[in-house]
């Protein structure tokens, strides 16, 4: 099977934008299709890649988007719905849309981001249950001749994810930090490798019909990926576990601040380990980078000293 052309249907997001360039790099045609062109063209300059500014939820239209496209790449998801956006939206009936287009259209390759402990009939929440009906729907396309292969990671990490970051955010303000799930356990992945993996997939035969998990090297609980944030920032902080109950009541209320960062359902994942049983790593034949490798330099940025090194060399520059 040979791979020249890519549609990326949610390339404007964290994952998106790393797998829109990792894809043009690898030398393919990259199609990222959008309803706000002119927000995102700055961020994916790149002579191989064309952002369509298109009605992204009308079969019709993408079916026309992915006529002469090889393989088409499933992204969007959410962590916290709203009455506006529920996940069962974005996760079940958008990637029926999309297997339905590429049956119509011929495409013969579909990449598929789901979550790591997906399940449609057992997932432990709402998050993980339309994730894995989602990625049941994509397979289903296999019978119409598709090669499917659908992704599973951990939390994903980089220089400009919203998870560390969000935490390093968090340690900023406040000496004390609450935390609920502390127990929660996790094997961040580097989105460069997340990345990657679906490059690397692209044409890779044993990837076809798998659902891969994909996974760090190693393995750490919610609480010690928080206070390896705050020493990495130079910030003595007391993180404080609550209880399952205490974690509860807390995503009660925060499920209506600002950005919702903590809900009911965010609490019923992460009862789960985020950890895998089988490395898709290892199929792919790829060796995953660990965090100590990649958060430190990102962290650092965030520090007095490296805001203090950016604006020297910004007054250099000028």
């Amino acid at each position: 099977m040979k791979i020249e052309r890519v549609c990326i249907l949610g390339g404007t997001g964290f994952v998106g934008r790393h797998l829109v360039t990792a894809m043009a790099n690898s030398g393919r045609q990259v199609r990222v299709l959008t309803r706000r062109r002119e927000r995102h063209r700055e961020n994916l300059v790149h002579p191989t890649v064309a952002i369509i500014n298109t009605r992204v939820r009308d079969m019709e239209t993408l079916a026309r988007c992915f006529q002469d496209v090889d393989c088409v790449v499933f992204l969007p998801g959410i962590l916290n719905q709203s009455k506006q956006v529920q996940f069962r939206d974005v996760h079940v009936e958008f990637p029926r849309e999309v297997s339905e287009a590429c049956i119509k259209a011929g495409v013969k390759r579909i990449l598929h981001m789901s979550a790591l402990n997906a399940d449609a009939a057992n997932g432990a929440s709402e998050y993980l249950r339309t994730k894995g009906e989602g990625e049941d729907i994509m397979h289903l396309a296999a019978g119409t001749g598709i090669q499917v292969t659908s992704f599973r990671p951990s939390v994903i990490f980089g220089h400009d994810d919203s998870f560390f970051n969000r935490f390093a955010d968090l340690l900023r303000i406040s000496p004390v930090m609450p935390l609920a799930c502390p127990n929660a356990r996790f094997a961040p992945v580097y989105v460069g490798d997340v990345t990657g993996a679906f490059v690397n997939a692209l044409e890779n035969q044993v990837s076809f019909g798998k659902r891969l998990e994909l996974c760090g090297p190693d393995v750490y609980t919610l609480k010690q990926l928080v206070e390896y944030t705050a020493r990495m920032l130079g910030a003595r902080r007391l993180v404080l576990p609550l209880t399952q109950g205490l974690s509860e009541a807390m995503a009660k209320v925060m499920q209506y601040a600002p950005g919702a960062p903590l809900t009911p359902d965010n609490v019923k994942s992460m009862q789960l380990d985020s950890v895998c049983r089988e490395n898709g790593f290892a199929v792919l034949g790829m060796t995953p980078q660990s965090v100590q490798c990649i958060m430190p330099a990102a962290l650092q940025n965030r520090t007095s000293r490296g805001q203090y090194g950016r604006y020297r060399k910004s007054a250099n520059r000028d």
